[in-house]
């Protein structure tokens, strides 16, 4: 997108309440904060300090299409000393700029995106008659992928644990709850774990952080019958919802975050996320326990709803970077190839890239 067109773009796609300087939006919205829109700016700057022979870097995007809940404003790019473009992955529509540098050049690629969110928050008494899920759609989010097998101890986990359940409501309330009670965070998982479920259930291991529990709630869920998917993001904002743990301003380098939807004939994709709930657990205050008021809180809030202080950028496994060698099991995360190989995406200090968010204000 040109730079020009950058900010006239951003205001002609919302509605008038969110141009409004941040307080007046609070106050326009009154007490619905599901219809409130907030805007916000991510940069992430990648500046590779060890190039060898022809670098490649790619970065997600926001979600390519737009959504209730979220609204792309638009990217834009440089890529000093190279080349870069907009790719879209076939299967599932991630968006993804890659770039490339010859050798010699100096790699720095600097990306920033705009988007505007709202809360979600569904009132699963109400049906929504959404319009049907696709069977296309129904067999991608139903499939096995590498680290979410559906078959073996997977399937057999989830028919002990939805055992008298009817429906997809039921179904999923009860594998929510059973992570809730069975699984913790493990602060010194590296990144947002890995997400490979059937060794977590074969080594009992039930620890790890969001890659790790909400794919395992998504992979019991297909399991049993039930259309689900993680999606990718990080967070951008502090908490307005009283949660410490559950936020994260400023620079959000290491503020990735992946969450879950499973499909409900009656209301469309129902967002939840088990993993928010163990981490209010671990970080919101020592001592705490699950039976705690603030776990507690978010164990209701977060079967149903999303507070909207993060970026969603793609539901994609097992994906194919343009050009990249092999695949990477989830995409939210920048990556770099040189002709030395996969640098560590979890490592930025070592990779050397920063993401910074901010919330706008038009007035």
């Amino acid at each position: 997108m040109d730079r020009r067109n950058f900010l006239h773009a951003a205001a002609l796609a919302l509605p008038a309440t969110t141009l409004l300087p941040a307080s007046n939006r609070a106050m326009a919205a009154g007490n619905a904060p599901a219809t409130d829109w907030r805007v916000f700016e991510v940069t992430t700057r990648v500046d590779v300090q060890k190039p060898a022979g022809r670098t490649r870097v790619w970065l997600p995007v926001p979600l390519v299409k737009d959504t209730d809940f979220q609204k792309s404003l638009g990217n834009v790019w440089t890529a000093d000393s190279g080349s870069a473009s907009l790719a879209s992955d076939p299967k599932y529509g991630a968006g993804i700029v890659a770039a490339e540098f010859a050798e010699g050049a100096a790699p720095v690629l600097v990306l920033t995106s705009r988007f505007a969110t709202r809360d979600r928050d569904l009132d699963l008494a109400k049906p929504a008659n959404p319009a049907p899920l696709g069977k296309a759609e129904f067999a991608l989010y139903t499939e096995a992928t590498e680290l979410l097998p559906t078959d073996g101890i997977v399937r057999d986990t989830a028919r002990e644990i939805t055992k008298g359940a009817r429906g997809e409501v039921e179904k999923a309330r009860a594998i929510y709850e059973w992570i809730v009670d069975n699984t913790f965070r493990d602060p010194k998982t590296r990144g947002c774990g890995v997400g490979d479920i059937r060794f977590m259930l074969e080594s009992r291991n039930l620890s790890g952080k969001c890659a790790d529990l909400n794919a395992l709630f998504v992979g019991l869920a297909r399991s049993v019958g039930v259309a689900a998917r993680d999606v990718y993001g990080v967070r951008v904002a502090d908490s307005q919802r009283g949660f410490k743990s559950l936020g994260k301003a400023g620079d959000i380098t290491k503020a990735q975050h992946c969450r879950a939807e499973f499909w409900s004939p009656a209301h469309g994709w129902v967002p939840v996320d088990p993993a928010d709930v163990r981490k209010v657990v671990l970080e919101e205050k020592p001592g705490i326990t699950l039976a705690d008021e603030a776990p507690q809180r978010a164990r209701k809030m977060l079967f149903g709803a999303w507070e909207m202080n993060w970026l969603a950028y793609n539901t994609a496994h097992d994906l194919a970077l343009p050009g990249a060698k092999g695949k990477i099991g989830f995409f939210m995360y920048p990556c770099c190839e040189t002709a030395e190989g996969r640098l560590d995406s979890l490592d930025p200090a070592a990779f050397k890239y920063q993401i910074t968010s901010r919330e706008l204000s038009f007035g």
